[in-house]
Protein backbone atom coordinates (compact mmCIF):
# COMPACT_ATOMS: atom_id res chain seq x y z
CA UNK A 1 0.00 0.00 0.00
CA UNK A 2 2.61 2.19 0.96
CA UNK A 3 6.87 1.99 0.04
CA UNK A 4 9.00 5.16 1.33
CA UNK A 5 12.65 4.73 0.05
CA UNK A 6 15.52 6.55 1.92
CA UNK A 7 13.46 9.75 2.91
CA UNK A 8 15.32 12.80 3.58
CA UNK A 9 13.74 15.67 5.20
CA UNK A 10 15.21 19.44 6.54
CA UNK A 11 13.65 22.23 7.47
CA UNK A 12 16.63 24.80 6.92
CA UNK A 13 19.77 23.49 8.81
CA UNK A 14 17.57 20.91 10.60
CA UNK A 15 17.61 17.29 9.35
CA UNK A 16 14.16 16.15 10.70
CA UNK A 17 14.42 12.64 8.78
CA UNK A 18 17.43 10.88 8.01
CA UNK A 19 16.77 8.49 5.39
CA UNK A 20 13.84 6.94 6.70
CA UNK A 21 12.26 3.51 4.62
CA UNK A 22 9.00 2.03 5.27
CA UNK A 23 6.37 -0.63 3.74
CA UNK A 24 3.22 -0.91 4.70
CA UNK A 25 0.69 -3.82 3.57
CA UNK A 26 -3.05 -3.97 2.85
CA UNK A 27 -4.39 -4.46 6.51
CA UNK A 28 -1.61 -3.50 8.46
CA UNK A 29 -1.79 -1.19 11.35
CA UNK A 30 1.31 0.56 12.02
CA UNK A 31 1.98 2.27 15.68
CA UNK A 32 4.43 4.84 15.32
CA UNK A 33 6.00 5.98 19.34
CA UNK A 34 9.03 8.26 19.89
CA UNK A 35 10.21 11.32 21.73
CA UNK A 36 8.39 14.30 20.78
CA UNK A 37 10.48 16.22 17.97
CA UNK A 38 11.66 12.61 16.28
CA UNK A 39 10.04 13.14 13.28
CA UNK A 40 6.88 10.85 13.23
CA UNK A 41 4.19 13.93 12.27
CA UNK A 42 7.12 15.02 9.39
CA UNK A 43 7.06 11.51 8.04
CA UNK A 44 3.22 11.02 8.04
CA UNK A 45 2.71 14.79 6.57
CA UNK A 46 5.40 14.00 3.74
CA UNK A 47 3.64 10.66 2.90
CA UNK A 48 0.36 12.73 1.81
CA UNK A 49 2.26 15.53 0.34
CA UNK A 50 1.51 18.02 2.94
CA UNK A 51 5.47 18.72 3.10
CA UNK A 52 7.73 18.02 0.04
CA UNK A 53 10.98 15.77 0.37
CA UNK A 54 14.29 16.53 -0.07
CA UNK A 55 15.41 13.21 -1.27
CA UNK A 56 13.63 9.60 -1.69
CA UNK A 57 10.74 7.89 -3.07
CA UNK A 58 7.43 7.49 -2.61
CA UNK A 59 4.88 5.20 -3.81
CA UNK A 60 1.28 4.80 -2.70
CA UNK A 61 -0.70 1.64 -4.62
CA UNK A 62 1.81 1.49 -6.86
CA UNK A 63 1.56 4.84 -8.01
CA UNK A 64 4.78 6.98 -7.70
CA UNK A 65 4.35 10.31 -5.73
CA UNK A 66 7.83 11.69 -5.58
CA UNK A 67 11.14 9.86 -6.76
CA UNK A 68 15.03 10.62 -6.64
CA UNK A 69 17.19 10.50 -9.84
CA UNK A 70 20.52 9.28 -10.16
CA UNK A 71 21.15 13.22 -10.63
CA UNK A 72 20.22 13.41 -7.07
CA UNK A 73 17.16 15.79 -7.76
CA UNK A 74 13.65 14.83 -6.32
CA UNK A 75 11.01 14.81 -8.86
CA UNK A 76 6.92 14.62 -8.12
CA UNK A 77 4.72 13.28 -10.27
CA UNK A 78 2.25 16.03 -12.20
CA UNK A 79 -0.35 18.00 -9.86
CA UNK A 80 -3.17 16.15 -11.34
CA UNK A 81 -1.71 12.82 -10.33
CA UNK A 82 -0.34 13.71 -6.63
CA UNK A 83 -4.27 14.52 -6.44
CA UNK A 84 -5.23 11.40 -7.24
CA UNK A 85 -2.93 9.32 -5.19
CA UNK A 86 -3.51 11.72 -2.13
CA UNK A 87 -7.23 10.96 -2.13
CA UNK A 88 -6.01 7.33 -1.72
CA UNK A 89 -5.31 8.32 2.00
CA UNK A 90 -7.41 9.77 4.86
CA UNK A 91 -5.34 12.11 7.44
CA UNK A 92 -6.74 13.01 10.79
CA UNK A 93 -5.04 15.28 12.83
CA UNK A 94 -4.60 16.39 16.31
CA UNK A 95 -6.59 19.36 16.54
CA UNK A 96 -9.69 18.07 14.54
CA UNK A 97 -9.67 20.72 11.71
CA UNK A 98 -13.32 20.83 11.52
CA UNK A 99 -14.80 23.96 9.33
CA UNK A 100 -16.18 25.69 12.02
CA UNK A 101 -18.84 27.47 10.01
CA UNK A 102 -20.65 24.09 8.78
CA UNK A 103 -22.54 21.41 10.89
CA UNK A 104 -21.47 18.03 11.54
CA UNK A 105 -22.98 16.18 8.46
CA UNK A 106 -21.85 19.61 6.31
CA UNK A 107 -18.29 19.22 7.02
CA UNK A 108 -18.69 15.09 6.44
CA UNK A 109 -20.39 15.80 2.48
CA UNK A 110 -18.18 18.90 1.15
CA UNK A 111 -15.29 17.48 0.60
CA UNK A 112 -16.91 14.15 -1.81
CA UNK A 113 -19.63 16.44 -3.18
CA UNK A 114 -16.75 19.33 -4.54
CA UNK A 115 -13.59 16.92 -4.58
CA UNK A 116 -15.40 13.93 -5.83
CA UNK A 117 -18.58 15.34 -7.56
CA UNK A 118 -20.84 13.64 -5.67
CA UNK A 119 -24.18 14.38 -5.52
CA UNK A 120 -25.80 15.43 -2.30
CA UNK A 121 -28.57 12.64 -1.97
CA UNK A 122 -25.29 9.89 -3.13
CA UNK A 123 -23.14 11.53 -0.15
CA UNK A 124 -25.86 11.90 2.50
CA UNK A 125 -26.79 7.73 2.95
CA UNK A 126 -22.72 6.95 3.57
CA UNK A 127 -22.35 10.24 5.74
CA UNK A 128 -25.73 9.02 7.97
CA UNK A 129 -24.08 5.39 8.29
CA UNK A 130 -20.36 7.10 9.41
CA UNK A 131 -21.59 9.23 11.85
CA UNK A 132 -23.74 5.94 13.09
CA UNK A 133 -20.14 4.15 12.81
CA UNK A 134 -18.98 6.85 15.18
CA UNK A 135 -21.93 6.76 17.52
CA UNK A 136 -22.64 10.50 16.59
CA UNK A 137 -25.50 10.04 14.23
CA UNK A 138 -27.72 12.60 17.18
CA UNK A 139 -25.39 15.39 16.28
CA UNK A 140 -25.54 15.73 12.64
CA UNK A 141 -26.71 19.08 12.71
CA UNK A 142 -25.05 20.65 15.51
CA UNK A 143 -22.03 23.21 14.97
CA UNK A 144 -18.10 21.42 15.95
CA UNK A 145 -18.64 24.87 18.89
CA UNK A 146 -20.70 22.42 21.02
CA UNK A 147 -18.91 19.15 20.70
CA UNK A 148 -16.43 17.64 23.06
CA UNK A 149 -12.73 17.24 22.11
CA UNK A 150 -13.46 13.52 21.58
CA UNK A 151 -16.39 14.00 19.48
CA UNK A 152 -14.71 16.66 17.92
CA UNK A 153 -11.71 13.99 17.06
CA UNK A 154 -14.55 11.21 15.96
CA UNK A 155 -15.83 13.69 13.54
CA UNK A 156 -12.76 14.23 11.56
CA UNK A 157 -12.76 10.30 11.84
CA UNK A 158 -15.72 9.68 9.83
CA UNK A 159 -15.15 13.32 7.72
CA UNK A 160 -12.16 11.41 6.21
CA UNK A 161 -13.89 8.11 6.05
CA UNK A 162 -16.17 10.04 4.12
CA UNK A 163 -13.56 10.20 1.25
CA UNK A 164 -13.75 6.43 1.18
CA UNK A 165 -9.73 6.19 1.47
CA UNK A 166 -8.25 2.77 1.21
CA UNK A 167 -5.52 4.28 3.82
CA UNK A 168 -5.80 6.43 6.98
CA UNK A 169 -3.28 8.57 8.55
CA UNK A 170 -3.84 9.11 12.25
CA UNK A 171 -1.20 11.96 13.42
CA UNK A 172 -1.52 11.85 17.66
CA UNK A 173 -4.90 11.81 17.37
CA UNK A 174 -5.61 11.78 21.12
CA UNK A 175 -2.61 14.45 22.16
CA UNK A 176 -5.25 17.54 22.16
CA UNK A 177 -7.78 15.12 24.27
CA UNK A 178 -8.55 15.14 27.87
CA UNK A 179 -7.44 12.01 29.49
CA UNK A 180 -11.02 10.77 30.08
CA UNK A 181 -12.31 11.58 25.77
CA UNK A 182 -8.77 9.40 24.91
CA UNK A 183 -10.96 6.48 24.79
CA UNK A 184 -13.60 6.67 22.67
CA UNK A 185 -11.42 8.10 19.88
CA UNK A 186 -9.49 4.92 20.56
CA UNK A 187 -12.58 2.75 20.39
CA UNK A 188 -13.26 4.37 17.12
CA UNK A 189 -9.68 3.94 15.83
CA UNK A 190 -9.53 -0.21 17.23
CA UNK A 191 -13.18 -0.41 15.88
CA UNK A 192 -11.47 0.35 12.19
CA UNK A 193 -8.16 -2.14 12.88
CA UNK A 194 -11.12 -5.03 13.58
CA UNK A 195 -12.21 -4.18 9.92
CA UNK A 196 -8.81 -4.45 8.67
CA UNK A 197 -8.56 -0.58 7.35
CA UNK A 198 -5.00 -0.38 6.83
CA UNK A 199 -3.51 2.46 8.72
CA UNK A 200 -0.63 4.21 10.45
CA UNK A 201 -0.94 5.69 13.58
CA UNK A 202 1.38 7.98 15.43
CA UNK A 203 0.51 7.76 18.84
CA UNK A 204 1.63 8.39 22.59
CA UNK A 205 -0.62 5.39 23.87
CA UNK A 206 1.44 2.49 24.90
CA UNK A 207 -1.35 0.12 25.51
CA UNK A 208 -3.08 1.13 22.19
CA UNK A 209 0.16 0.41 20.33
CA UNK A 210 1.15 -2.60 22.22
CA UNK A 211 -2.72 -4.00 21.86
CA UNK A 212 -4.22 -2.63 18.57
CA UNK A 213 -0.67 -2.54 15.97
CA UNK A 214 0.60 -5.37 13.96
CA UNK A 215 3.82 -3.74 13.92
CA UNK A 216 5.51 -1.28 16.01
CA UNK A 217 7.85 1.41 14.59
CA UNK A 218 10.19 3.32 17.25
CA UNK A 219 11.32 6.35 15.97
CA UNK A 220 14.23 8.95 17.37
CA UNK A 221 16.15 11.78 16.02
CA UNK A 222 14.80 11.21 12.49
CA UNK A 223 15.46 7.34 12.66
CA UNK A 224 13.36 4.22 12.78
CA UNK A 225 15.52 2.60 15.45
CA UNK A 226 13.13 -0.60 15.70
CA UNK A 227 10.02 -1.76 13.93
CA UNK A 228 8.92 -5.65 15.19
CA UNK A 229 5.90 -7.02 15.96
CA UNK A 230 4.38 -4.70 19.55
CA UNK A 231 4.25 -7.94 21.61
CA UNK A 232 8.69 -8.37 20.32
CA UNK A 233 9.34 -4.79 20.73
CA UNK A 234 7.74 -3.62 24.34
CA UNK A 235 8.59 -6.98 25.23
CA UNK A 236 12.07 -7.42 24.86
CA UNK A 237 13.65 -4.16 22.91
CA UNK A 238 16.88 -4.90 21.26
CA UNK A 239 18.21 -1.02 21.40
CA UNK A 240 18.91 1.08 24.44
CA UNK A 241 17.52 4.48 22.75
CA UNK A 242 14.08 2.20 22.52
CA UNK A 243 14.34 0.34 26.21
CA UNK A 244 15.08 4.43 27.44
CA UNK A 245 11.78 5.58 25.70
CA UNK A 246 9.44 2.48 27.48
CA UNK A 247 10.72 3.09 30.80
CA UNK A 248 9.96 6.89 30.74
CA UNK A 249 6.46 5.71 29.34
CA UNK A 250 5.67 2.83 31.10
Amino acid sequence: MIVARDIHKRFGTLEVLKGISLEIKKGDVIAVIGPSGSGKSTLLRCLNHLETVDRGSIEIEGETLVSTAADGVCRYAPDAAIQRICRKMGMVFQQFNLFPHLTVMQNLIEAPMTVKGMSREAIVPKAEALLHKVGLFEKRDVYPSRLSGGQKQRVAIARALAMEPDIMLFDEPTSALDPELVGEVLRTIRQLAEEHMTMLVVTHEMAFAREVSTRTIFMDEGEIVEARPPAELFADPQHQRTRAFLEHML
